[in-house]
């Protein structure tokens, strides 16, 4: 069994070969786009993490691949429907960030809530030792409304009651047990926005949740919450977003994520595609903005990034790993 995976830090090498066994296997460092020269007639397995795009080309560069396993929970990188035409297996990690991503959502919201930001800031570059110009708001007793509560979102709930906080849900697959141990309620989607003073998002990027907040329901938003995405970029259009910030809808946001976020690490990718999407660079242009934007905190994308989560990422790569090569592939996702 030959296994071709990507990987960002070399001690991540190490520790997959000492969990997966006797299996030969290539190590790509960064993302797949960057080895596209490669083809490789004999691997069997392919792992990937999230910024990895996976589709019919990728997919040709092994062309006896049988198992796509990616590092990450979501899987919109990967087409679906293509490895399910090559009889691809696509399994990833359910569950690894539960409450890693949940702190990170308080920690962009606090960051928010008590002008973090701005108060370093102040400190950083003009020596000013004031709070003049910096109060906040209190979480106790505001309305937390949580966008999906699977793994992550329970966990959010649960901090969110430590806070103190009122919390309201919807979800596709609602949880009453969960509800009732939690102590939240759960409503519709237009009821949340209209009653939460923080929205925070906690759902699969997909056809369904594609623009969730858009141009023609931000006027349903509560005036004046504020908005946490923590999930994927394409969750929330970004021409509405901005449109909520402008007209006072939304008085702020934290975004971990950002829609074509992939070519905000190399913008010159989009500037010089042979057939570039105006859509694309509207929305990249838009991006820059909302950067500093004085009422948006933006970071990287590093929700998941701990030592703890990325151990039981690899760990549960691992595994997948071997139940593909046995046929037996675990943790399946397809269409």
């Amino acid at each position: 069994m030959r296994i071709v995976s990507s990987y960002n830090e070399e001690w991540e090498k190490k520790y997959l070969c000492n969990r997966i066994g006797d299996y030969e296997i290539q190590f790509l460092d960064g993302i797949l786009q960057d080895h596209d020269y490669i083809r490789d007639d004999e691997a069997e397995v392919l792992s990937v993490f999230v910024k990895s795009v996976v589709g019919a080309k990728e997919m040709d560069q092994f062309p006896k691949l049988k198992a796509i396993v990616t590092r990450s929970t979501g899987f919109d990188h990967i087409d679906l429907k293509e490895a399910k035409k090559r009889g691809i297996s696509v399994s990833n990690v359910p569950t690894y960030g539960e409450n890693t991503v949940a702190e990170y959502v308080f920690a962009l919201l606090l960051t928010i809530s008590r002008c973090m930001f701005e108060s370093y800031e102040r400190i950083l570059k003009t020596g000013k030792f004031s709070p003049d110009g910096l109060r906040g708001f209190d979480l106790k007793g505001k309305t937390l409304g949580v966008v999906g509560t699977g793994h992550i979102g329970a966990n959010v709930i649960r901090i969110a009651k430590g806070f103190d906080m009122n919390v309201i849900a919807c979800s596709v697959q609602e949880n009453e047990e969960l509800s009732q141990a939690l102590g939240f309620t759960y409503v519709n989607f237009d009821e949340l926005l209209g009653c939460s003073d923080v929205i925070t998002f906690h759902v699969p990027y997909n056809d369904g949740t594609h623009h969730m907040i858009n141009v023609d329901n931000i006027n349903k938003i509560k005036r004046g919450a504020y908005l946490i995405n923590t999930a994927r970029g394409g969750i929330v259009q970004t021409k509405a977003l901005l449109a909520a910030l402008e007209q006072g809808i939304l008085r702020g946001a934290g975004l971990d994520v950002l829609e074509e976020e992939g070519y905000m690490q190399d913008d010159m990718e989009l500037l010089t595609d042979p057939h570039p999407n105006p859509e694309s660079l509207q929305t990249v242009l838009t991006n820059q903005y909302l950067i500093d934007h004085p009422r948006v905190i933006i970071v990287p994308h590093n929700a998941f990034n701990t030592k703890e989560a990325i151990e039981r990422i690899l760990d549960t790569t691992a595994a997948n790993i071997k139940a593909a090569a046995n046929d037996e592939p675990i943790n399946l996702v397809g269409v």
